[in-house]
């Protein structure tokens, strides 16, 4: 299955006073990626709010390898990095790239499934986990695996 990807124009907003894009902006649209993602495999908004759940971060890196300056294009690519047995654990790789397929950023997140009522950690519906286990696979991926204590 290929990755799961959007296109975007680098805006003035993104812009750092180096004429650059600034880092933030970066995991912004990896994550506006990741939610277009949900969405439009029917998990929106509105369907997080009436389950009470959210994804939550427990990590973020950022690679930077080059610059992107205001209005050039970028294409945003989600793969699934990680998952864990009943699917609430994750890891997702974004790799931000140019029109000529130069790879300017990767973003790598380490995620789980929040009940918000609760506020805790928590195994998403079954279609959540579907979803995520349906996903197109990084080329690193690795089952995440309890930790021993």
């Amino acid at each position: 299955m290929p990755a799961y990807e959007k296109t975007y124009t680098a805006l003035w907003a993104d812009m750092d006073p180096n004429g650059h894009m600034r880092h933030s902006a970066y995991t912004d649209y990896a994550a506006h990626t990741r939610l277009e993602y949900l969405s439009e495999a029917g998990f929106t908004m509105q369907y997080f709010a009436e389950h009470q759940l959210g994804p939550i971060l427990f990590r973020e890196d950022t690679r930077f390898m080059r610059e992107v300056r205001l209005g050039e294009s970028i294409t945003v690519s989600s793969e699934v990095a990680g998952l864990n047995a009943d699917g609430s654990r994750w890891r997702i790789i974004h790799t931000i790239r140019k029109p000529d397929g130069v790879v300017v950023a990767t973003v790598t997140v380490d995620g789980a499934w929040l009940d918000l009522q609760r506020r805790k950690l928590t195994v998403p519906p079954a279609e959540l986990a579907a979803a995520m286990a349906s996903a197109a696979r990084h080329e690193s991926y690795q089952d995440i695996v309890k930790e021993a204590k």
